[in-house]
């Protein structure tokens, strides 16, 4: 996910990204006349960068039309954001790359979701979005909203500086458990909790924290499938 702001004089922005000569058998694409811009200037954090292709060469905005388009590639790497395209599917991937639907996709309650830096950092990385819990002790629930679309639940948890206990996972809508995870301790990290959904709504997910603790839960890095 990008967070850092983008900056550029224009009044409409698209984004275009490089992609493989393959995909221009397409019957979709329609032939332009567009021009490249060289007076634009993009300022990321008050600083004017310089958009570069995969090779390192430098590239322009295209202006078309009245909108002026950047090219996706040259963005991210301003950014400092990954970037891919999935020839097979026609798809531009930004950032974090994940084998499903991310939790953040989907409506969910958000008295616990964060994201200040502080807070979605775990063991050095910042995952950009999370469920966040500490200090208190408690009994916090998370619901999520699968809505019967997915099979699996791919969600990953870490216990922050004491011991996570009662872990358990409803299905509300039936008053089931699907899954009694019990503890998670310190020293298990971020561990990942597979659980099945298959015509589920919607999902709970109680927690017990101690005085003193806390949850992390990363919302791109849990996903359905």
């Amino acid at each position: 996910m990008v967070n850092k702001k983008l900056i550029a004089s224009v009044a409409g922005l698209s984004l275009l990204v490089g992609v493989g000569t393959g995909v221009y058998a397409g019957s979709n694409l329609q032939e332009i006349k567009a021009y490249l811009n060289g007076d634009l200037k993009v300022r990321v954090n008050g600083a004017v960068a310089q958009l570069n292709d995969e090779q390192g060469s430098a590239i322009l905005p295209i202006t078309y039309n009245g909108s002026t388009y950047l090219p996706v590639r040259g963005v991210a790497n301003a950014l400092s954001v990954a970037v891919d395209y999935n020839e097979v599917n026609q798809e531009v991937i930004l950032g974090e790359k994940v084998d499903g639907t991310p939790l953040n996709a989907e409506k969910f309650n958000n008295y616990m979701y964060t994201k200040d830096p502080a807070q979605t950092t775990y063991n050095n990385k910042n995952y950009k979005e999370a469920f966040y819990y500490h200090g208190e002790s408690g009994g916090p629930t998370i619901i999520i909203t699968p809505n019967k679309k997915y099979q699996k639940l791919h969600l990953k948890m870490a216990a922050i500086d004491k011991e996570l206990t009662g872990i358990k996972i409803h299905d509300l809508d039936n008053n089931v458990l699907l899954k009694d995870v019990g503890t998670i301790a310190t020293k298990d990290g971020l561990k990942e909790i597979v659980v099945d959904i298959g015509n589920v709504k919607t999902v709970t997910i109680e927690v017990q924290v101690k005085e003193g603790g806390g949850l992390f839960v990363p919302l791109i890095d849990s996903y359905y499938k």
